[in-house]
């Protein structure tokens, strides 16, 4: 019995697949509560999320199996473990910011090497008001309003989206004529521009104090903490502000969704598209190039700029060296991988790279030193004499570029790539 004909019995069927799924959330859910530090067990239950999105199911139980896991397993899971929590945190800014990208690079096709501009112009928004940064480089007369308390964080969230997009037009302005590797070196050379602005700007005004980098950055206000003491379920900080960023994050995370939905679905997708297979056909027929162009650049920035304002409240500490030009091309190989202009492609692209440099590559790079400390012999040889050098997580920029040519050369549509593509690479 082939993998096709047990994927028929268990997932294209819909009672089979909803027990199936069920079977397996359930036991993953308790292999990880009872091995905690277990790489495989949580493994499991990430894949057991995959399962649920490709089995033939109702869609109401679909959503509401999505919701228990989500909404209820996985804090659950997270108190157990915190890291775990984390994990699931960088998932979801990840998500947003290939979303964001997927915008600009899947669905409009302009080749945008300086995505991680944005996302830092978003995480300095915040850094440099919400914390005592102002009284560096502002007049006393000033200095009553800052440092801003915790409750404007969600103000500084708009305000992300807002400096996102205006960052997002200031780019392509300029670069509205160029295509391919000349738009490329452009957006790259943007930013690398930010980035050094970021680490110089320290005089003679200090405003991002440099490479020191900016702390302590505000979170925001655990104002759902009084509920919690009246029922009698408070815990500190250290405890509910991870679930707090968790839940925040999805909710944000559930919104780019539907907006990036909204906007594929919409004549402004279909004009994005059409610019993407033909700019002088789109024009032709009618699509205003500069106007779509800068929508692109601006609906992209703005997912980047808010995951920005998150991840400055979320780290309370920022510097320059956080937002390199590898943060671009890591965002740029997830929905390669995941499939260029699809939404689930860019989600299962995320997943899979922030999990594999997060959990694999550590997991496998910590169970390396165990070996090696405790002097275990393989085949003749003493792992303790093995190079410091050969850990799996210093190898990961280059696992992700042999996964990239590998999908480029036996799968180059993607994992879940979007109808259109498929149709596109099927008549060529």
């Amino acid at each position: 019995m082939g993998w096709r004909s047990i994927r028929a019995a268990l997932l294209d069927r819909p009672v089979p697949a909803a027990a199936t799924v069920m079977a397996v959330i359930a036991v993953s859910s308790y292999a990880v509560a009872h091995f905690p530090r277990s790489i495989l067990a949580f493994m499991l239950f990430q894949a057991s999320i995959l399962l649920l999105y490709f089995s033939r199911t109702a869609p109401w139980l679909k959503a509401a199996l999505a919701a228990l896991t989500l909404g209820l397993l996985m804090p659950i899971l997270g108190t157990i473990n915190g890291y775990y929590l984390e994990v699931a945190i960088q998932v979801g800014i990840f998500v947003a910011l290939a979303l964001g990208l997927n915008i600009v690079v899947g669905l409009a096709g302009l080749l945008d090497l300086g995505y991680v501009a944005f996302y830092a112009v978003g995480a300095y928004t915040w850094a440099v008001f919400g914390s005592i940064q102002p009284t560096r480089f502002m007049s006393e007369g000033w200095l009553r309003w800052f440092p801003l308390g915790p409750e404007w964080f969600f103000v500084f969230l708009f305000l992300g989206v807002l400096t996102g997009a205006t960052t997002g037009i200031l780019l392509g302005l300029p670069v509205l004529r160029l295509r391919g590797d000349y738009l490329a070196v452009v957006t790259l050379g943007f930013g690398e521009v930010i980035r050094v602005l970021a680490n110089n700007l320290d005089k003679p005004i200090n405003i991002t104090n440099g490479p020191k980098g900016i702390t302590p950055i505000e979170r925001p206000p655990l104002f759902f903490r009084p509920i919690l003491n009246a029922v009698g379920l408070d815990a500190p900080p250290a405890t509910l502000y991870p679930l707090y960023f968790y839940f925040l994050v999805l909710l944000i995370v559930g919104v780019v969704i539907l907006v990036n939905r909204r906007l594929e679905n919409s004549h402004i997708g279909r004009a994005w598209e059409a610019i993407r297979e033909d700019e002088l056909a789109a024009q032709a027929m009618g699509v205003p190039l500069v106007r779509m162009k800068l929508l692109a650049f601006a609906s992209g920035a703005s997912f980047a700029g808010i995951m920005g304002v998150l991840f400055s409240a979320k780290q309370i500490f920022i510097n320059p060296e956080s937002f390199t030009f590898l943060e671009s091309i890591g965002v740029l190989s997830m929905i390669i991988l995941g499939g260029m202009g699809s939404i689930p492609g860019a989600i299962l692209g995320a997943t899979l790279v922030t999990v594999l440099n997060l959990q694999v590559l550590k997991g496998l790079s910590l169970w390396l030193n165990e070996l090696r400390n405790a002097g275990v012999t393989i085949l003749g040889y003493n792992l303790a004499d093995l190079p410091t050098q050969l850990e799996p997580a210093k190898y990961e920029r280059m696992i992700f570029g042999i996964i990239l040519i590998l999908m480029v050369i036996l799968r180059p549509q993607g994992i879940i790539p979007s109808r259109r593509r498929t149709r596109e690479l099927r008549d060529r």
